[in-house]
C-alpha cells in the first residue's frame, strides 16, 4: 500500500468507522456466536500472496462483526463505560502514524513533555494538591499507565521497596526475605480483584477489611486489623482505598483511612478507576476529599472521560519512590539530558519499556470538548442513572440495593437469588440489552451502568420496559 492508496483507503475507513458508530443502535448489542466460531471461518495459515483490501473489508462484516460485543451501543449497560469519542480516535490515528516508542525524553521529546503537561492539566481539573503536579518543580508528577491494575501493582511494588529500604536502614542485618514474609497490605472486601492480583505478584499478604453497611472501608475496621497484625509481628505497609467500587460504586472513607495511614507510616494508594472522572465536577469533588493523605492516586480517563483505551492516569506525591524502585540504566538507553533535572524518562515509572504517544488523546479531547463539555457529559450520565433508579423504585416488585451516587444502579427483584439469576439469564439471552451481575453480601444483584456516549433517556426507558416485561413473565410462571 503506497501513500496514494493509503489516502483513499483511509477515507474509506473513516467513513466505515463513522457509519459503524452512528449505526450501533441498529446492531444487536451481544453476539449470537459460540466459543470457537471464528477459526473455521478463516484459513489455517497466513496467505503466501497478498489479499485484496476489498476482501479484507468484506471479511470484517462477515467474520469479525458477528462476534463483537458492541460496548458503545446505547443498549450496553454492563461493567462500566469504556471511553470513546471522535477526537480521541483521531489522536489515536496520529499516534499510530508518528509511531514513536517514548521510553525516554530523547526517544521522542514531545511524547514525554506533552504527557507531563497533560497530567498537570488533568490534575488541575481534579483540583489535586500541588504536591501531585510536576509544574511546581516539586517531588510529584503524573504518568499514563495502561490500566488501573498496572497502577495498583506499581504502587504496591514501590511501597514494598520503600519500606524495605527504611527497615534495612534502621536494622542493617535484616534481609529482604525476612522483611517480605512479614509485610501485609490491606484493602476493602469490595476492592477490585486486581488489588488481590497485585498482592500475589508482589509476594505479600493482602487482607480484606470488612466493609460497613454502605459497602465502605472505615478507619475503625482498618485500625482493628492493624493492631491485630502488629501484635502478631507483621509489618503493615500498604493500603488501597477504593473510590467507586466495581460492584456498587461505594466509596471508602478516605478522611478516616487517610490520617490513619499517615499516622502509621503506610503507603496509601487511591483506586478511583471509574469514579475519578466525575471529580472534575465541583459537586462530586468532595468524594475525593482526603487525597492529600495519598502517596499515589489513579483513575481511568479511558472509562468515563471520552478517551479511548488505553489511558490510565496515575499521580505520585514523591516520584522518586516509584522511579527508585525500578530504575535501570543500560548504556543503550542513556542520553545526555537524563541527569539534568529538567526532564522525565517515563520508562522508570512503569513495567514495560516501550510506550505509545497516549497523551495526544488527552490533548485532543480536552481541547475539543473543554472542561465544561466533559462536565456536561458526566452529569448527563448521572442524571440518566437517577432516572433508572426512579423507575425501579416506582415498581414495588423491585428494589435498589446500594446508594446511587454516579452512573451505576444496583437493583433486583424482591425475592430469591435464583429468581434474579433467572431474570439476568433471560435479559442476556434476549440480547436486546446487556447487563452483568454482582454479589452484595449474600444477594445476587443486577448492575445497570450508564455506558454509551450515545445513550439517551429513551434507551433507558426502553431497557426498563424490557426488564419489566421479562420479570412479569418469570413471576407469571410462578417463580419466586
Amino acid at each position: 500500500m503506497n501513500a496514494s492508496e493509503f489516502r483513499r483507503r483511509g477515507r474509506e475507513m473513516v467513513d466505515y468507522m463513522a457509519d459503524y458508530i452512528e449505526g450501533l443502535e441498529g446492531r444487536q448489542v451481544y453476539p449470537d456466536v459460540e466459543p470457537g466460531y471464528l477459526r473455521p471461518l478463516i484459513p489455517t495459515s497466513a496467505p503466501q500472496e497478498p489479499d485484496k483490501y476489498e476482501d479484507i473489508m468484506s471479511d470484517i462484516e462477515k467474520i469479525i462483526m458477528p462476534g463483537v460485543t458492541h460496548w458503545h451501543s446505547p443498549y450496553f449497560f454492563a461493567y462500566f463505560p469504556t471511553g470513546s469519542s471522535y477526537p480521541s480516535m483521531l489522536a489515536d490515528m496520529l499516534s499510530g502514524a508518528i509511531g514513536c516508542i517514548g521510553f525516554s525524553w530523547a526517544a521522542s521529546p514531545a511524547c514525554t513533555e506533552l504527557e507531563t503537561v497533560m497530567m498537570d492539566w488533568l490534575g488541575k481539573m481534579l483540583q489535586l494538591p500541588d504536591a501531585f503536579l510536576a509544574e511546581k518543580a516539586g517531588e510529584g508528577g503524573g504518568v499514563i499507565q495502561g490500566s488501573a491494575s498496572e497502577a495498583t501493582l506499581m504502587s504496591l511494588l514501590a511501597a514494598r521497596a520503600r519500606v524495605t529500604r527504611r527497615l534495612q536502614a534502621a536494622s542493617p542485618g535484616l534481609t529482604e526475605a525476612t522483611i517480605l514474609e512479614k509485610l501485609v497490605a490491606y484493602s476493602s472486601d469490595q476492592a477490585h480483584s486486581s488489588v488481590e492480583r497485585a498482592g500475589l505478584i508482589g509476594g505479600v499478604k493482602l487482607k480484606a477489611i470488612p466493609s460497613d453497611g454502605e459497602f465502605a472501608m472505615r478507619g475503625s475496621a482498618l485500625r482493628e486489623a492493624l493492631e491485630r497484625d502488629k501484635a502478631a509481628g507483621l509489618i503493615p505497609f500498604f493500603v488501597v482505598a477504593t473510590l467507586g467500587t466495581t460492584s456498587c460504586c461505594s466509596f471508602d472513607r478516605l478522611l478516616e483511612v487517610g490520617p490513619l495511614c499517615h499516622e502509621e507510616g503506610m503507603w496509601l494508594h487511591i483506586d478511583a478507576a471509574y469514579a475519578g472522572s466525575a471529580f472534575i465536577c465541583p459537586e462530586f469533588r468532595p468524594l475525593l476529599n482526603g487525597v492529600e493523605f495519598a502517596d499515589s492516586f489513579n483513575f481511568n480517563p479511558h472509562k468515563w472521560l471520552l478517551v479511548n483505551f488505553d489511558c490510565s492516569a496515575m499521580w505520585m506525591k514523591k516520584r522518586a519512590d516509584l522511579t527508585g524502585a525500578f530504575k535501570l540504566d543500560p548504556l543503550y538507553l542513556k542520553h545526555s539530558h537524563q541527569e539534568s533535572g529538567l526532564i522525565t524518562d517515563y520508562r522508570h515509572w512503569q513495567l514495560p519499556l516501550g510506550r505509545r504517544f497516549r497523551s495526544l488523546k488527552l490533548w485532543f479531547v480536552f481541547r475539543m470538548y473543554g472542561v465544561t463539555g466533559l462536565q456536561a457529559y458526566i452529569r448527563k450520565h448521572v442524571q440518566l442513572a437517577h432516572e433508572f433508579e426512579s423507575l425501579v423504585n416506582q415498581d414495588p416488585r423491585f428494589e435498589t440495593c446500594a446508594e446511587v451516587t454516579l452512573g451505576l444502579v444496583c437493583f433486583r427483584l424482591k425475592g430469591s437469588n435464583k429468581l434474579n439469576e433467572a431474570l439476568l439469564e433471560k435479559i442476556n439471552a434476549a440480547k436486546k440489552i446487556h447487563l452483568v451481575p454482582c454479589h452484595l453480601r449474600d444477594k445476587f444483584v443486577l448492575r445497570f451502568a450508564i455506558c454509551s456516549r450515545a445513550v439517551e433517556s429513551a434507551h433507558v426507558q426502553l431497557a426498563w420496559e424490557h426488564i419489566r416485561g421479562l420479570a412479569m413473565d418469570l413471576l407469571a410462571a410462578g417463580m419466586e
